[in-house]
């Protein structure tokens, strides 16, 4: 299973030395690799001024050519967003519709990135933070989220849960996060490793 797309902080890849930024040559070789059977998904695409706070347009931009990408070759995407709620729900709701839906990536723990979320009936994908002793909000939002818009992820090598912080992440860790969906769910561990894993599947139409 892989995934193809330009994320919001590679785009120091798409431009030149002289400042020129070639948008099409790179979607037309994404588009190649993504008419690959392996392929399940556009991404992750979306919006980061986090890091990038200077190229807001272009981010956008090619966001968009990617979602068009994505409807046509009947993809979902998977949606990297940091500090840009507003302008990533905007052009979900308003500019540009993907098709097929999607998974917002490793999402924020925001309450109202999370009701939008699902009003656009995409799925939300947890990962190490909901562990994290000072992710507040965290119990408040896995609540929010009904089982079947859920998946889990590690966003390997990164985000390590709690108690392995600082460590370099990997799948054997998706239990951490079970656990602590479980324990705000009420259920067992397996349940929600089971109802993650069929969700998955039916987001990338894995058979």
């Amino acid at each position: 299973m892989h995934q193809s797309g330009i994320s919001p902080n590679d785009l120091s890849g798409i431009i030149s030395e002289n400042g020129e930024v070639h948008i099409e040559e790179s979607l037309e070789q994404i588009q190649e690799l993504a008419k690959q059977k392996k392929v399940v998904a556009i991404g992750e695409i979306g919006l980061d001024y986090y890091w990038n706070k200077e190229n807001k347009e272009l981010q956008q931009e090619i966001f968009i050519k990617q979602i068009e990408m994505a409807n046509e070759l009947s993809l979902p995407i998977i949606v990297h967003t940091r500090d840009a709620v507003e302008d990533i729900i905007d052009i979900l709701k308003n500019k540009k519709q993907c098709k097929n839906k999607g998974v917002f990536h490793c999402c924020p723990l925001n309450r109202e990135l999370i009701k939008e979320v699902l009003k656009l009936d995409y799925y939300v994908s947890f990962a190490g933070p909901v562990t994290f002793k000072n992710a507040k909000s965290a119990d408040e939002v896995i609540d929010m989220v009904p089982l079947e818009r859920m998946v889990i992820e590690t966003d390997c090598p990164y985000l390590s849960p709690d108690p392995l912080r600082g460590r370099r992440n990997d799948s054997r860790n998706l239990k951490y996060i079970a656990e602590k969906i479980a324990n705000v769910k009420g259920m067992k561990v397996e349940e929600i490793a089971e109802i993650t894993y069929s969700n998955a599947k039916e987001l990338f139409r894995i058979k």
